[in-house]
């Protein structure tokens, strides 16, 4: 589901900011939720100093992603340097919706919850998955240039139609049932399980 992790565990951990930082797939272009407001300018920077493009952000009601339940902090990690910017969902038409509208059950709530937004449901945790995948998608696609000052909401708000297209055109679920083949098709059996 949509709701930070620290939010559910209760208890952040090391792990929570590390993770991302030792992928070693070193993505050129991430999107990272962090919930730590101390933490994140670090990571940002992390990423700056290596060359890699990303977006660190957190809500400002402490999930650990792009809120919208009111505005986010974002740091820009983009040829170097790190900018920090604030977003609210509103400037980009996304009505304010209350923080446990996005939060996570077990799995099967999960599941259900995945594919009802997969499968063209409105409500808040379509909003939260295309504000959070429209972040993704300008981490990767808009930010490979410097953008001109302001032009934050403008590369996000391009993310957000892309991300509506792949959701309702039906792409995206059909990458989900080609991804989930594939996962049991290769998945190991127990007696294929090294000892």
């Amino acid at each position: 589901m949509v709701a930070a992790s620290a939010t559910l565990s209760r208890i952040p951990t090391v792990f929570n900011q590390l993770g991302p930082l030792l992928n070693p797939a070193r993505p050129d272009a991430s999107l990272v939720g962090c919930a730590d407001p101390a933490v994140a300018p670090i990571m940002a920077q992390v990423f700056a100093d290596r060359g890699n493009t990303a977006l660190v952000v957190r809500g400002d009601d402490g999930l650990d992603e792009l809120s919208t339940s009111g505005p986010s902090t974002i740091w820009i990690a983009s040829h170097g340097a790190v900018r920090r910017h604030r977003l609210d969902p509103v400037e980009l038409g996304i009505g304010p919706a209350p923080v446990g509208a996005l939060r996570g059950s077990g799995r099967r709530v999960n599941a259900a919850a995945v594919r009802g937004v997969l499968a063209g449901g409105a409500g808040p945790v379509r909003d939260a998955v295309l504000l959070n995948a429209a972040a993704a998608i300008a981490a990767h696609d808009g930010f490979a240039e410097p953008p001109p000052t302001g032009a934050l909401r403008d590369v996000v708000h391009d993310g957000l139609v892309a991300a509506a297209r792949s959701i309702d055109s039906g792409a995206a679920a059909d990458t989900l049932r080609r991804w989930v083949q594939h996962r049991t098709r290769n998945r190991p059996s127990h007696s294929d399980i090294p000892i």
